[in-house]
């Protein structure tokens, strides 16, 4: 092994051990069929009488917060809205929300989305307990650790699992650059899981944000740092994923595929805060600060690029996963039933028409992007196979499509 792969596996080893140190307080959960009308309760029982809601315009323009507004005003409880949020969430969204939540007096946030306004709404609650500390300067591991206000994760899709998670994305449009900001003070006090806010979502929206689900839960079991929990809820993810996200694909206003679809991407949401992702999401979000790729979509697209590079060396791992997903190919033996998952994988996203490549890469843009993609893996992510720069450039060329 290389003298810096042995650093790197040193280094995920001390991590691992670290973070059975952290404080993981997961949320409460709150869900079933109208259990966004809950929330007054929640807020009254905090003492909260003004909260500020992040958002975005799409869902605004749905109505589809029209039922918490509601809830809100015969509770008389106050409210706020920023629902400036972009799809890549920047800091510039970061700050107008942070300004508006200060302006308004504010006393708790309540995320109603999906991860962007999730991720928007994390890092603006950060800036609020932590003013002379910018976004960027809160990128990496734990640089918050102070608790922040009431937060209430409302998730309008089935695949970020922000709504349980650590982490948080923001994109800088300065430096077009992407980066993970990971604390344990970000994960939020309670996660509602209303699956009727889930029925309107497109088709589109539908697949990638249940493929993002999926690389949540496949990244997280093949690593070397799962726990048992971790393991086990990124088992019964792939199952969820699996039985359901082509039915909710289908038809949209299916309530127990939607419900079975948001179970599953809160339990991969689990499962990768504490076991972390890997290459794939590295590269998705290279892509996605770069050419504002949508994050469901590129980690769809790359997630079986990146199972064939890691190749025999995640075998067994999928053979597990293989299993879960109920799939029964002709060879039994791991690599059978690993190549068998990863050709599952391509046969949902064709089947759901999720392209197989990218037209936006440009040649030239090549080496930013795997420079960026090891910049934020190694040696963070404990992954099956440790990338260099030549890997990650074959793997980023291999999703290249040409107009």
């Amino acid at each position: 092994m290389k003298p810096v792969n042995l650093y790197y596996r040193a280094y995920q080893k001390v991590m691992y051990v670290a973070v059975y140190a952290l404080p993981w307080n997961f949320p409460e959960i709150v869900k079933g069929a109208g259990s966004v009308k809950k929330i007054p309760k929640i807020l009254q029982k905090k003492g909260i009488n003004n909260v500020m809601i992040v958002t975005d315009k799409g869902l605004t323009g749905l109505g589809l917060l029209n039922g918490l507004y509601a809830s809100l005003e015969d509770a008389g409880i106050a409210y706020s809205v920023f629902d400036g949020v972009q799809p890549n969430p920047t800091t510039y969204n970061v700050e107008e929300a942070r300004e508006l939540y200060i302006e308004n007096g504010c006393q708790g946030v309540i995320a109603f989305g999906g991860g962007s306004p999730m991720d928007c709404a994390k890092i603006m609650a950060a800036r609020l307990v932590k003013p002379h500390q910018s976004v960027q300067q809160m990128a990496g591991l734990l640089k918050i650790r102070k608790k922040l206000p009431t937060f209430i994760a409302v998730p309008t899709t089935a695949g970020t699992g922000s709504e349980t998670t650590l982490a948080a994305v923001i994109s800088d449009p300065d430096t077009h650059t992407k980066f993970p900001i990971n604390d344990t003070s970000l994960l939020p006090d309670y996660a509602v899981l209303d699956p009727e806010l889930t029925i309107g979502l497109p088709p589109h929206i539908t697949s990638t944000t249940g493929m993002d689900a999926l690389t949540h839960a496949v990244e997280a079991y093949i690593g070397k740092s799962n726990t048992k929990d971790t393991a086990e809820k990124a088992l019964e993810a792939t199952k969820l994923i699996f039985r359901y996200l082509e039915k909710a694909y289908a038809n949209g206003k299916d309530l127990m595929a939607r419900e079975k679809m948001l179970v599953a991407s809160h339990y991969a949401g689990i499962a990768f805060t504490r076991a972390y992702v890997g290459y794939v999401h590295a590269i998705a979000h290279a892509l996605g600060g770069l050419y504002g790729i949508p994050h469901g979509l590129a980690n769809a697209v790359i997630l079986p690029h990146v199972l064939d590079y890691y190749g025999e060396t995640a075998y067994d791992r999928l053979a597990d996963l293989a299993d879960a997903a109920d799939l029964t190919p002709e060879d039994k033996s791991a690599r059978g039933k690993a190549l068998a998952f990863v050709a599952a994988i391509r046969q949902m996203n064709a089947d759901m028409n999720i392209p197989t490549g990218f037209t936006q890469i440009k040649e030239e843009d090549i080496d930013f992007i795997v420079e960026r993609a090891l910049h934020e893996g190694n040696p963070l992510y404990p992954v099956p196979k440790i990338m260099d720069k030549k890997d990650c450039e074959a793997v980023v060329r291999g999703l290249i499509l040409k107009d």
